[in-house]
């Protein structure tokens, strides 16, 4: 196992398996549910013209919570929640990566950088249908849709479970067919496979910085803790205009990501590629610290019996 001065890091083999992906899974829903509606936010303003809408992320949320309630910030959620397969491809994808990369390196910069972009890859191809459907949901407002497609209203005194959904699925679907479903998909890779491929590199020289200027028996899950969102901070900063014309393109429709940047410069300049940072940021704050602090203890509650017996971690 590594350690960086007293940064300790668990690998893939060192884990049970079984342990890590129960763990795994209920720690993912948790800060779903926690995050999802500045994703919402983010989502809105981002697709939004001018602030046509919302003035930034506060006003964004009070506005939708006066108008829609609290269910109008989990809109499309339930939809989203199947992503929690691709989260699971993720980290295992990037352990296995990690674990491979060491064979050629033994730089963490280096292996948390291709392990991150390769993680990345596999998980969007598997999120990006179930993100094209979440976004056009996110996009329904009461009366109105701000995307392309409008979910029709329920006659009936109750809504079927998922009826706005396959009521979406089925205009994209006759819109652009089974493509409609990966619009965006070269945006989305664009967007999360750098943004993957800093933030774990980040996240590990800042654990490491820290580590050099704290005492020695200073806890390795405050130096983490503080370290993810600085990294998620960096990352999304960086990433951010890619991930406006991303969602453009998804949500609006846009089938050339040259043409939507073309145009968002020339309505709303260079800041048009700001929009959705700050509730991207905020987003990104807790549960980053949620994700680095509970990924490292679901990694040591997932240790194997007889490395927990044998190590201190």
């Amino acid at each position: 196992m590594e350690n960086k001065r007293n940064i300790q890091i668990i690998e893939w083999e060192h884990l049970d398996k079984k342990k890590f992906y129960v763990f795994g899974v209920c720690m993912t829903m948790i800060i779903r549910i926690s995050v999802y509606p500045f994703t919402l936010i983010r989502t809105r303003l981002q697709v939004q013209r001018g602030k046509s809408l919302y003035n930034g992320t506060f006003d964004a949320f009070v506005k939708i919570l006066r108008a829609e309630g609290a269910a109008g910030l989990y809109r499309g959620f339930l939809v989203n929640t199947f992503t929690l397969i691709s989260g699971q491809c993720y980290v295992t994808t990037y352990e296995l990566t990690r674990k491979y990369v060491s064979q050629y390196s033994s730089s963490n910069t280096i292996k948390s950088l291709v392990a991150g972009g390769s993680a990345s890859l596999v998980a969007q191809s598997i999120t990006v249908p179930i993100d094209v459907v979440s976004q056009h949901l996110m996009m329904q407002r009461l009366g109105d849709s701000m995307g392309r497609f409008r979910a029709q209203p329920h006659q009936g005194k109750r809504f079927p479970v998922f009826g706005q959904t396959r009521n979406i699925m089925a205009q994209i679907f006759k819109a652009d067919g089974l493509r409609g479903f990966y619009r965006g998909y070269v945006a989305s890779l664009l967007t999360y496979i750098p943004n993957s491929a800093a933030w774990w590199p980040f996240y590990h020289f800042y654990a490491e910085q820290l580590s050099s200027l704290t005492p020695k028996d200073c806890p390795h899950l405050l130096l983490q803790a503080i370290s993810g969102p600085m990294a998620a901070a960096t990352a999304s900063t960086l990433t951010n205009p890619m991930d406006v014309i991303r969602a453009r393109v998804q949500v609006g429709g846009k089938s050339s990501i040259i043409l939507t940047f073309k145009q968002l410069m020339a309505e709303e300049g260079p800041w048009g590629l700001t929009k959705g940072l700050s509730a991207r940021i905020i987003s990104a704050t807790p549960s980053t610290i949620v994700i680095v602090v509970g990924y490292e203890t679901l990694k040591k509650l997932s240790l194997r019996p007889e490395l927990v017996d044998s190590r201190h971690w």
